[in-house]
C-alpha cells in the first residue's frame, strides 16, 4: 500500500484533502482517511474523493467487526473506537485496491493508530501549536516530539515553517532516523484554492511538496511543479482549486431564510486556528458589504469542548475580528448535541436540556471581554450601551429558531452568523439547517 502520512496540530486535514484532489487529477485511484466526521461516519472514508457508499460501509464494517469479535477475550478486548476505524480504513483501501492512501493522523502521531504503517512513501507535518495538551504535553517541544513519531527511517518528510522550539525537535528526530526533512513555504497567493482562508496557502504548499515527491517515487515526475518561474502544472492547479472539505471555511445560507441569515462555518478550536478563522470571516464580511447594500449584523454562535481553554480562544477571535474592523453585535452560546449513531439518513438533533454551567461560563468570559474593551475605549457609560448582547440557549435548535424569529422581525438586516469553536457544533448545525 502506497501511503502519504500527515500529522500536525492545524491544517493536516486540509493538507490531506489538497493532496488527494491533486493525485486524483493524475488518474490515480485514491483512498482518503480523515477525522473527525461532521454528520455521518462515512465521511472519514473517501474513495476517489467520494465518501464510501452506505452499502459498502456496512459490509466492510461487519466483516471487520465479526473477525475481531471471534478473537477477543478478557485479555484481548475489542479495539477502541478510533483504532477500529483506522483498521476499517486499511481494510477498505486494501480491498478496493487504491493506488494511493492519504492518511491523516487522528491524535499526536507516535502512538496514533495510523502509525502502525512501516514504510510510507512520504510524511508531512502541518503547523504545530497547543492542542490536546493533557495527552501530548504542555510544551511545543513535547508536542513536536509526538508528531515527529510518524517519521520513518529513510522516508522523506516535509513540514511548514514552525516555531523554533518545535522545529528544533523535528530536526533532531529527522537526523536520528536519517530522514530528509525539508521546510516548504506557502503557495503563492495568486493560485485559486478550493478551501478558503489565507492559512490554506500554507497547507496547499505542503500538499504540493508531498504530491511532487509521491509522483516522483512512482515514476510520474513533474520536473517543473515546484518551479515558481514556470508555475504549477495544470493538474496541480486543478486539484488545488477543486479541493473540498466540509466544515472548514464554509458559507451556507439558512434553508428557511436564505436572504436574511447566512452561516459562516469553521471548526476552529485552537488559539492559532481561531485567529485564522477571524481573518477569513472578516474578509468575507468586507467582501459581502461591497456587493450587498443591505445592512448586516455579525453574530457569534459558539461552543468549545470542555478540554479546551476558552480564555485562549475567545479573546483571540474577538480581538482579531476587531482589528479587521468587524465587531459582533450579539453572541450565542449553546451545548453540542451531536448524535452519531446512524449511518445514512441523518439523526434528529436532540433538544435535551443538559447542565449549562459550561455555556454560562463562556458567556461570562465573553461579557468580561466586552466590558474591558468598553472601559478602555470609553465608548459606553456606566450602564453600558446595550449593543453587545450575549445569550445562552439550552439547545442548538432553540438558538436557530431564535435567529429566525429575529430575522423575520428585522427584514432590513442580514444576520451573518459565525459558527465556530468545535467541529461537532458545525456538524450539528449543518444537520439541522439542511433537514
Amino acid at each position: 500500500m502506497k501511503i502519504i502520512h500527515v500529522a500536525g496540530t492545524k491544517g493536516k486535514g486540509s493538507t490531506c484533502t489538497f493532496a488527494e484532489s491533486i493525485l486524483r487529477c493524475y488518474g490515480l485511484r485514491t483512498g482518503l482517511f480523515t477525522s473527525p466526521h461532521l454528520i455521518d461516519v462515512r465521511e472519514r472514508f473517501r474513495l476517489n474523493g467520494i465518501e464510501i457508499s452506505q452499502e459498502k460501509f456496512v459490509d466492510y464494517f461487519w466483516c471487520c467487526f465479526h473477525k475481531l469479535k471471534e478473537k477477543t477475550s478478557n485479555e484481548v478486548p475489542m479495539p477502541t473506537y478510533f483504532c477500529f476505524l483506522a483498521l476499517l480504513a486499511f481494510k477498505i483501501f486494501a480491498t478496493e485496491q487504491v493506488d494511493v492512501v492519504i492518511l491523516e493522523v487522528g491524535l499526536g502521531g507516535r502512538f496514533d493508530a495510523t502509525n502502525v504503517i512501516q514504510k510510507p512513501v512520504v510524511c508531512g507535518i502541518s503547523s504545530l501549536g497547543y492542542d490536546h495538551m493533557e495527552i501530548l504535553g504542555y510544551t511545543l517541544a513535547e508536542i513536536a516530539a509526538e508528531k515527529a513519531g510518524i517519521f520513518k527511517s529513510g522516508v522523506p518528510a516535509f513540514t511548514v515553517p514552525q516555531p523554533d522550539e518545535a522545529m528544533r525537535v523535528l530536526n533532531e528526530r529527522a537526523l536520528t532516523l536519517e530522514v530528509n526533512l525539508q521546510v516548504v513555504e506557502p503557495l503563492d497567493s495568486s493560485e485559486r484554492l478550493g478551501l478558503q482562508g489565507e492559512h490554506q496557502y500554507l497547507n496547499a504548499g505542503l500538499a504540493v511538496a508531498l504530491c511532487f515527491t509521491f509522483l516522483k517515487e512512482i515514476g510520474i515526475e513533474e520536473k517543473n511543479c515546484l518551479n515558481q518561474t514556470n508555475g504549477l502544472p495544470a493538474k496541480f492547479i486543478s486539484g488545488l482549486s477543486n479541493a473540498y472539505l466540509m466544515g472548514r471555511a464554509m458559507v451556507v445560507p439558512d434553508l428557511e431564510l436564505p436572504e436574511e441569515i447566512v452561516y459562516y462555518l469553521d471548526g476552529a478550536h485552537s488559539p492559532e486556528s481561531m485567529e485564522a478563522c477571524a481573518i477569513w470571516f472578516s474578509k468575507q464580511i468586507k467582501q459581502n458589504q461591497e456587493r450587498n447594500q443591505k445592512r448586516s449584523e455579525q453574530i457569534l454562535l459558539f461552543n468549545c469542548m470542555s478540554v479546551r481553554d476558552p480564555s485562549l480562544l475567545l479573546p483571540r477571535l474577538r480581538s482579531k475580528c476587531i482589528d479587521q474592523g468587524v465587531d459582533f453585535k450579539r453572541a450565542i452560546f449553546v451545548p453540542n448535541v451531536s448524535v452519531y449513531n446512524q449511518v445514512g439518513s441523518s439523526s434528529e438533533v436532540a433538544t435535551r436540556v443538559e447542565s449549562m454551567s459550561w455555556q454560562f461560563g463562556l458567556q461570562r468570559l465573553w461579557e468580561s471581554l466586552a466590558r474591558g474593551e468598553a472601559k478602555s475605549n470609553a465608548r459606553c457609560d456606566s450602564k453600558g450601551n446595550g449593543e453587545d448582547k450575549s445569550f445562552v440557549f439550552s439547545s442548538l435548535p432553540l438558538a436557530v429558531e431564535w435567529l429566525r424569529d429575529n430575522a423575520r422581525q428585522s427584514k432590513q438586516v442580514r444576520f451573518q452568523v459565525l459558527v465556530t469553536g468545535s467541529l461537532h457544533l458545525v456538524g450539528d448545525l449543518l444537520r439541522l439547517i439542511k433537514k
